[in-house]
């Protein structure tokens, strides 16, 4: 399946890939796009509030901020995300009137962002093609309908994305177990689960453990399977500011990626010269060969190993050493494609180096073997005592502003019995037990009809999931979707029987109930105050649509004063404080920011099942690949964050006016008789049949020999429901195998 009603890529062209990034070209296109959206008056406006601490949290990705902040402190991504936000177009009901639900079906995710913000609560009839308005009180009431129809809370589902604020995360889940269920996925479980399952295992917290600090005074710094000069360019600040202290960088990677490159940083003079070479070795690896890279690693380290620190704070060492003595070389350089070498020289720099930290992204986390990857990552940080000194740890870098926030408020399907406990002795209730069901349990279940209603408070649902046509199949069952957004987008068009859509209140705009609170990738908990007059009348904040939905479900509610809490953000704040540990005080100290405890980092504490951090034991896998078949792994491009694409441009790529592309190594083109520039169809292979994404232009690429890469979400059809990863059920988006097929020259990337 495709969507491609706008023929996007008709004017697609494409060059050279830069080998820098940043620099007067990422000021440029960031004013250019503010403009644009915007005008010039209030982005300037709104632009100098973004991440200060009297203004509001970046609504793109969650890279903390440092002590002293620069006046722009934004990335041109972040300003991209603001201006997307903060846009003066607006979607009416006149909008919806002009354009039946099947139509904005087959509009591109790019044309139906750049409509502008939601205004008015609309609602699809039964068997009616268009959205038509209704009040907020009439919305309620048809949730409220639906819910109480139900055989049982079980039938219903309540996804979260990663932009919901502290306030409204705690109040949307404590809604959701006064229900009765646990069905709580969000959007991590589709990146960071694996991450988490790991770290928790492992160190006993499913968070990293360095703080900003740590990653300017590390010795040596892993970037692996993360491409920060799209998807978090401030992070670029922070390694030139290790560099220039002395660190190396090993950038981990099948693609070459122009951000770990070089870097010109535009707030800095050098930023308008050669700026900074950033990876001092660039490790070209093969797709899902990372687990056996870290295992070579920590073989030729076994004897630097720090055993003081092994022997007193950790679990599982011998069987781990013992089942490393017999590492097969030649399982290792099959599956990383890497030299011997190569490795060495790697394992070199770590012995020189006091200290070492590893950052990662969706590279490492949606992998078959990811859970086992990171526990491996661990290990080898582990053995030369790696955690909880200063400079040294593990860093998952999380991808939306406060994903990492929403699973501490509790928006998770599998809770801990030790926060069940507590919310329910706050708020007098027995919370339900049972785990609830995750991302791709929720599509499995709907797509079987045993889920009735979908409730997304944020996010592109439909997007942002593996099987594209089994997805919007299984949404399409539902008796009711509703979906809280403040843009239009596809899951608007990809609805149940029945749908609503309730507009909320974005970062940038003023909230009547006061401040929110978000929480940083790096465990860091502070304030967010939007400016900006709301973009309708008719917007509610999500913590109102939440308290609001309560009261119509529950009705008078003893035990949680939803009208309450609607008024008075300081109202759930208390609550916060006194059922989840670390907020204690938490009005007092949310302005000024906070760090959340961290046991490994701040007391070399392991709070796990053996009360030490654990070495695991992790079998090498070499991933095969049937002959003629590609890996492929899905990416952003750079004028897109997650699901909302702001642009048709990848200028550190040389892609220009499109997005149905496929990067491919020139010796794997031509080995199946292709050249550069032929359209090709994606063809994706699984026991239970073949999947196709149609009409993407070839690109002759220097990515890894055997793999390959294409943005999502055009190519999320690709990846089968049932392919997950083992512990986390993560989508496998970075290890699919393919085929390309020449295409029909009429397809969409063909002209």
């Amino acid at each position: 399946m495709s969507v491609t009603g706008d023929d996007e890529d008709a004017g697609l062209r494409v060059g050279r890939p830069k080998d820098w990034a940043g620099g007067l070209p990422a000021v440029g296109n960031a004013m250019r796009i503010a403009r644009r959206e915007m005008g010039v008056a209030r982005s300037t406006r709104t632009l100098l509030r973004v991440n200060q601490k009297d203004g509001f949290d970046c609504p793109g990705c969650a890279w903390p901020e440092g002590g002293h902040r620069s006046p722009a402190e934004f990335c041109e991504n972040g300003a991209k995300a603001v201006a997307e936000e903060a846009t003066t177009r607006r979607v009416t009901p006149e909008f919806f009137a002009a354009h039946p639900v099947g139509e904005l079906a087959v509009r591109s995710d790019h044309w139906l962002g750049g409509q502008g913000r939601l205004t008015r609560p609309m609602h699809k009839p039964a068997g009616s093609d268009h959205y038509v308005p209704v009040s907020w009180e009439a919305a309620f009431e048809i949730i409220a309908r639906e819910l109480r129809a139900l055989g049982g809370p079980d039938e219903a589902v309540f996804y979260t994305s990663g932009r919901t604020s502290n306030e409204a995360a705690f109040a949307y889940q404590l809604l959701v177990r006064r229900l009765g269920t646990n069905n709580l996925p969000d959007c991590s479980n589709m990146c960071h689960e694996s991450s988490g399952s790991a770290l928790t295992e492992t160190l006993g917290i499913g968070k990293g453990t360095v703080s900003l600090d740590d990653l300017h005074r590390a010795e040596l710094i892993f970037v692996v399977g993360q491409n920060p000069g799209t998807n978090h360019p401030r992070m670029l600040t922070a390694l030139e500011k290790a560099k220039r202290g002395g660190a190396r960088i090993i950038a981990v990677n099948p693609l070459p990626e122009a951000g770990l490159l070089r870097f010109k940083n535009p707030q800095h003079p050098s930023g308008l010269g050669r700026g900074t070479a950033l990876a001092d070795r660039f490790l070209q690896i093969r797709l899902n060969g990372d687990l056996a890279l870290f295992q070579a690693l920590s073989s030729l380290l076994l004897d630097s190993a720090d055993r003081a620190f092994v022997e007193e704070h950790t679990h599982g060492f011998e069987d781990w050493e013992r089942h490393l003595r017999g590492l097969d070389w030649d399982r290792v350089l099959a599956a990383t494609g890497l030299t011997r070498a190569e490795v060495e020289e790697t394992a070199a720099d770590v012995r020189a180096a006091g200290s070492v930290v590893v950052c990662w992204a969706m590279g490492l986390t949606q992998h078959r073997n990811s859970v086992a990857t990171i526990r491996e990552v661990v290990n080898f940080l582990l053995l030369r005592g790696n955690v909880g000194r200063p400079g040294a740890g593990v860093c998952p870098v999380r991808g939306h502003s406060n994903v990492q926030g929403d699973r501490t408020m509790g928006i998770y399907e599998k809770p801990s019995a030790a926060f069940l406990d507590a919310l329910g002795a706050e708020f007098g209730f027995e919370p339900p037990r049972r785990h609830g069901l995750d991302t791709v349990e929720a599509i499995r279940a709907m797509r079987d009809g045993r889920v009735k209603v979908f409730f997304g408070m944020g996010g592109n649902f439909v997007r942002a999931t593996p099987d594209s046509a089994v997805t919007e199949a299984a949404l399409r069952r539902t008796r009711l979707t509703v979906q809280v957004s403040t843009k239009l987008n596809r899951s608007h068009a990809v609805c149940g029987e029945e749908a609503l859509i309730l507009p909320t209140l974005g970062r940038t705009e003023r909230d009547p109930g006061g401040y929110v609170t978000v929480e940083d990738s790096m465990g860091l908990v502070h304030a967010s105050r939007g400016r900006l007059k709301a973009a309708s009348p008719h917007l509610l904040p999500e913590v109102a649509i939440v308290c609001r939905l309560a009261r119509a479900v529950l009705g008078d509610d003893p035990h949680v004063p939803w009208a309450e809490f609607e008024r008075d953000y300081g109202a759930i704040r208390d609550r916060i404080a006194r059922v989840i540990p670390g907020f204690e005080d938490f009005n007092a100290r949310a302005p000024g920011g906070f760090a959340l405890p961290n046991a490994p980092r701040d007391e070399r504490r392991f709070p796990t099942a053996t009360g030490r951090a654990n070495f695991t034991v992790n079998e090498l896998e070499v991933l095969e690949v049937p002959p003629g078949r590609l890996l492929l792994q899905t990416v952003r491009s750079h004028d897109q964050y997650n699901t909302t694409v702001y642009g048709l441009d990848d200028r550190y790529r040389g892609v220009r006016a499109g997005r149905r592309v496929v990067f491919v190594h020139p010796d794997d083109l031509a080995e199946r008789g292709l050249a550069d520039g032929d359209v090709v169809d994606l063809v994706s292979e699984w026991p239970d049949g073949e999947r196709t994404a149609e009409g993407f232009r070839a690109i002759s690429y220097p990515t890894a020999r055997g793999c390959c890469a294409a943005y999502f979400p055009e190519t999320n059809v690709l990846v089968p429901l049932d392919s997950v990863a083992e512990t986390s059920n993560t989508p496998t988006s970075k290890s699919v195998v393919i085929r390309l097929v020449r295409a029909d020259p009429r397809s969409p990337a063909g002209g």
